[in-house]
């Protein structure tokens, strides 16, 4: 199935991107094209029912709890700072003991709504994406699962599981049950939602340029939906190849060799907070993460105006209450 998905992408993409180009969209149908192609966030993720107040304020707590990691120095928050766009602003994180990884952090705001997680999407939910980087050694560096568990049993924690999940309970899985649970209560708020719910005036002129040259480049062929991304593959490099050839992304997972460079479509919401760009970071700001994309991806060299409009668009994917927005009236 995930194969047959990811083969049938490329010409889904190739139509769909096509067809904007073939019937580029005007001002007055704007609106109406964007409400076709996007959604507006949900106000709950999949899962989020389940999950008790306190539960999410223990998640909240070993999200931001640096114990998790070998030597108390890295917590879930040090790679994933809520607070500013959901990543930390590096091209790639340095962990516990100060080596770095291999990809750059993507952002954790609105993960849970991702069809899978990390860049290669070896995790097919936040629970399971928990799990991974404590044990791994590069970023919190624990041991095992036992190891742990062990740790946080000196703590207060037993207590803490007790009240959320009952009797003996700190277990490994429980801790990324928890951690999941605060995950999936960041979903974010931001104008362009406004706009897609009917309100005109959410945008500015210069967004709405912005918005009309996404869609008429054929940017939605793959970010689209209520993510604008994260919800399929795609090779980065479809028409003009990437610089870097070292990292082969799915491939490593699957071990096809026919998925080499293939890599999760990223959401594109509050993009603007979260650079460096790409599953390496080395796209440095917006604008040239826009030109390089359209050029890989779909053979187009933006002018300099295409490319000021989308990254102005794109602007208003952020999070309203990060307090790095300025109001649509202000762009005018």
């Amino acid at each position: 199935m995930l194969l047959k998905t990811i083969k049938s992408s490329i010409p889904a993409l190739a139509l769909l991107a096509s067809a904007f180009l073939l019937n580029p969209v005007s001002a007055d149908t704007l609106q109406g094209q964007a409400q076709s192609l996007f959604k507006p966030l949900p106000a709950q993720m999949p899962g989020a029912e389940n999950d008790s107040e306190k539960l999410i304020s223990l998640g909240k707590k070993l999200y931001h709890d640096p114990r998790l990691s070998i030597n108390d120095s890295q917590s879930c928050a040090s790679c994933h700072n809520v607070m500013t766009g959901g990543d930390d602003g590096e091209t790639t994180s340095p962990g516990a003991k100060g080596k770095r990884g291999d990809r750059n952090a993507p952002t954790v705001l609105n993960a849970g709504l991702q069809f899978k997680q990390f860049w290669d999407g070896r995790s097919a939910d936040l629970i399971e994406q928990a799990k991974g980087p404590i044990l791994n050694p590069i970023e919190m560096g624990m041991p095992s699962p036992e190891a742990v568990v062990e740790k946080l049993s000196a703590t207060e924690y037993p207590e803490l599981f007790e009240q959320a999940l009952g009797k003996k309970s700190l277990s490994y899985d429980n801790i990324a049950l928890a951690i999941a649970a605060f995950e999936r209560t960041l979903i974010t708020k931001d104008r362009f939602d406004n706009y897609l719910k009917g309100d005109p005036q959410a945008l500015s002129e210069a967004e709405k340029r912005g918005l009309k040259s996404f869609i008429n480049t054929g940017c939605a062929g793959c970010h689209n939906g209520a993510l604008l991304g994260g919800q399929s593959y795609q090779k980065l490099g479809v028409l003009k190849p990437y610089k870097n050839t070292a990292d082969t992304g799915l491939a490593k997972v699957t071990g096809e060799t026919s998925q080499k460079y293939w890599f999760k479509v990223p959401t594109l919401r509050n993009i603007a907070l979260t650079a460096p760009y790409f599953h390496d970071g080395q796209v440095a700001t917006l604008e040239e993460a826009v030109k390089t994309m359209a050029e890989l991806q779909l053979g187009k060299e933006l002018s300099k105006e295409e490319i000021s409009d989308i990254s102005t668009f794109l602007n208003s994917l952020s999070d309203i209450k990060s307090g790095t927005q300025v109001s649509a009236s202000n762009h005018h």
